[in-house]
């Protein structure tokens, strides 16, 4: 009789397992319901956690977004960290899961983008020194030591320990290259196999590599932090963030950028939640995937308050998404109709 009951009971759970995978394929096929979303915060934080600087990838029907996870302890430190949680319609994200060591030395953090090389992922991310920081001093950044790394995955699972980039050259004492932070990977849009790092030192700096360890420095060009590029035609498109915002950028030979399209605030007005800040926006050119069709915005919100301080930004921060038809007109869960007849998207909802 028990030997019944074991094989009634795993056949009944065979079933159960079977349509739970039947039922995801059927939803991995499914177009995204942007209408469906209810809330512009993907991620929120509260008063001992901060998820900040956003890093998206689409792949195989799930979204996987890379972002900084800082954590106040009970003993009052606070840490930083590199997490990743993911979904399949951009309603539910997964708990976050950390993927980095755990260290005020180190708090590696603000993931720029992962991308494929040497068949293998590539995430590049920065290292954010703030030794014996505490809940309760004055708001601190990272000391001159901050550096860019790269970590490496065969799944996205699991991933190799960071490595350090050195854009300044092989021969650039890594003492003498200065704080840099913020990378971020793209490829050569008329060179295969040429990859740029972008990172913010000076306003936005560049180096090349065909190899991810052989770098060399090419240049800077005005520009605020949270860089994010990508290809538009014959045109890189350049998104930064200056003081509140999200500035773009064009080029066609990245040395010179012109200015385009106003600064994005998006809802900022209506949220509480960004009073502080609307900072560090990543884009995804999706337009292409047929589930999606759009290109897809990640960003963070500090707030409350308008001046800088631990409540909003070692606490307080959260992760939002947009999207967006032509990099212009932005759309988010509950945005207002612009009225018929009224001006630009942009002057309703930019500042």
């Amino acid at each position: 009789m028990l030997g019944k009951k074991v094989f009634l009971t795993g056949f009944f759970l065979g079933l159960f397992v079977a349509d739970v995978v039947s039922g995801a394929n059927t939803n991995l096929n499914a177009a995204i319901n942007f209408s469906g979303i209810k809330s512009p915060i993907v991620l929120r934080g509260d008063s001992r956690t901060a998820y900040r600087d956003p890093a998206g990838l689409y792949h195989a029907g799930t979204f996987y977004l890379f972002y900084t996870l800082v954590r106040t302890q009970a003993d009052g430190r606070i840490y930083s960290y590199t997490a990743v949680s993911t979904s399949r319609d951009l309603q539910d994200f997964s708990t976050p899961r950390i993927i980095t060591p755990k260290g005020q030395h180190l708090n590696f953090s603000s993931p720029g983008n992962v991308v494929r090389f040497a068949d293998v992922w590539v995430l590049c991310l920065q290292s954010y020194p703030r030794l014996n920081y505490r809940r309760g001093e004055k708001l601190r950044w990272a000391n001159e030591n901050a550096r860019l790394f790269i970590m490496r995955s065969k799944n996205l699972l699991h991933w190799s320990e960071p490595e350090l980039l050195r854009v300044k050259g092989p021969d650039a004492a890594v003492e003498q290259m200065g704080r840099m932070i913020d990378p971020y990977l793209i490829e050569d849009k008329n060179e295969p196999g040429k990859w740029w790092c972008f990172y913010k030192q000076h306003g936005v700096s560049l180096s090349w590599s065909y190899d991810l360890e052989n770098w060399t420095y090419f240049g800077r060009a005005d520009s605020g932090e949270n860089v994010c590029v990508l290809v538009d035609g014959d045109e890189y498109v350049l998104f930064h963030s200056p003081g509140n915002g999200i500035g773009v950028k064009r080029s066609k030979d990245l040395k010179q950028w012109r200015d385009v399209n106003g600064l994005i605030t998006l809802g900022q007005q209506q949220w509480p939640w960004a009073e502080n800040r609307i900072t560090a926006g990543v884009v995804l050119d999706l337009r292409k995937e047929p589930r999606i069709g759009k290109y897809l915005m990640f960003f963070h919100g500090g707030g409350p308050g308008k001046k800088k301080t631990q409540d909003n930004v070692d606490a307080n921060c959260s992760l939002g998404i947009a999207w967006s038809d032509d990099l212009k007109n932005w759309s988010w869960p509950g945005k207002a109709p612009v009225p018929q007849g009224a001006a630009a998207d942009a002057k309703n909802w930019r500042r």
